[in-house]
């Protein structure tokens, strides 16, 4: 494969202080990218970013600690508002950070149930309030880490938040379905990825996997897409390089325009 240069790029990395969220973060600022390096909080983004100078010998100008709590909706909001005023241009936005559903069901202080807000609810805030910045210019685009237990998933469209009926790889599978059907949004060009089984902490979801893969490995398979010299299409799902079909539910437009109106009311934002 070859690597093109990525020194005009400005690409925002959710998740980015560990596994595929921080190689990622990794090799895009090795071939060029600014890269914006999120964390839970400012210090753990920090402390990333310090790791990426220190072990990796990244430029330390070509990186910007981010620090929100997606288990904060208005966290969310305020690191859209820093990004816009700092990078009116956003070339690429990798909604990467997530979590494995809690053993219990439990809501965050915006009353939904926590992997679903985390995985799915905070990105979708997130890329809304960051299209400006996506659609100006040069076209950005956003990739969604997904994974391929999305498969597995159905959204509860009457009981969304999972309250009558837990199971932490039922409420995991309903957050990864909800992003890659978000990424066929007509209002900005998104694919998602299944960067493989990869040793991180979501390692224990897969069943049937007892060792995974380098976070590396899965963070060249999300790097890639951000390339602009590879064309994408939007709504495209892809498992590590190969373009494949998604969950049918993924490319029903119905689907599409319904969890739409459900993100909406859920983050409180008017379409």
């Amino acid at each position: 494969m070859s690597v093109s240069d990525l020194s005009s790029r400005t690409v925002l990395v959710t998740g980015a202080t560990s596994g595929i969220g921080h190689q990622t973060a990794r090799l895009l600022a090795e071939r060029g990218a600014t890269v914006l390096v999120h964390g839970r909080t400012a210090e753990e983004a920090l402390a990333a970013t310090d790791r990426l100078v220190t072990l990796s010998g990244v430029d330390a100008n070509r990186l910007c600690a981010l620090g929100a709590d997606f288990t904060h909706l208005e966290e969310v909001e305020h690191l859209a508002a820093r990004v816009l005023a700092e990078h009116p241009s956003l070339d690429v936005l990798v909604n990467n950070a997530g979590m494995a559903a809690p053993e219990r069901h439990t809501v965050t202080a915006d009353g939904n149930e926590t992997a679903f807000q985390v995985n799915f609810l905070a990105h979708y805030l997130l890329t809304h309030l960051l299209e400006p910045a996506l659609t100006g210019g040069k076209g950005g685009r956003v990739v969604n880490v997904s994974s391929s237990l999305h498969r597995t998933g159905s959204i509860q469209w009457n009981d969304p938040q999972r309250t009558r009926r837990y199971s932490r790889l039922a409420a995991y599978a309903q957050s990864q379905l909800a992003l890659t059907v978000f990424a066929a949004d007509p209002r900005v060009t998104a694919v998602s990825v299944h960067p493989g089984i990869c040793t991180t902490s979501l390692l224990p979801l897969y069943a049937h996997a007892h060792e995974g893969v380098a976070p590396a490995e899965g963070a060249a398979h999300v790097v890639r897409l951000c390339d602009p010299a590879v064309e994408i299409v939007n709504g495209a799902y892809y498992d590590r390089e190969h373009r494949v079909a998604p969950a049918p539910a993924a490319s029903e437009e119905r689907t599409v325009k319904r969890l739409t109106k459900l993100a909406d009311l859920l983050v409180g934002q008017t379409a």
